[in-house]
């Protein structure tokens, strides 16, 4: 997490709707492996992040909701063009539908 003053969102700020997951990615890296530092212009956006809230669960054809793999508070990765950005409260997320996210990092 930065070092910026704003605070990050909580679960009553945004509230995902169905199988969206609310995830605030980890910063780029100023370095290279080599210790070149990056300019902010030569840095990729981080394929991480943490999931920071999730929607109730995609209805089903049964009338149920379904259950997500993944839970509030886990490092996970994701696809390069999956969700859609948004800036609340001075810091940057993403909304995304669980199927975008690729795997969980554990450790």
């Amino acid at each position: 997490m930065s070092t910026k003053t704003s605070k990050p969102v909580t679960k009553s700020s945004i509230r995902p709707l169905g199988d969206r997951v609310l995830v605030m990615r980890t910063e780029a890296e100023s370095k290279t492996a080599g210790g070149i530092l990056l300019p902010d212009s030569a840095k990729e956006k981080p394929r991480e992040g943490k999931i920071i809230a999730m929607g109730d669960g995609r209805v089903l054809d049964n009338g149920e909701r379904s259950t997500f793999s993944v839970k509030v508070g886990n490092r996970v990765l994701f696809t390069s063009y999956g969700g859609t950005e948004i800036k609340f409260g001075g810091q940057e997320y993403l909304i995304m539908d669980e199927k975008d996210i690729l795997g969980v990092i554990e450790g």
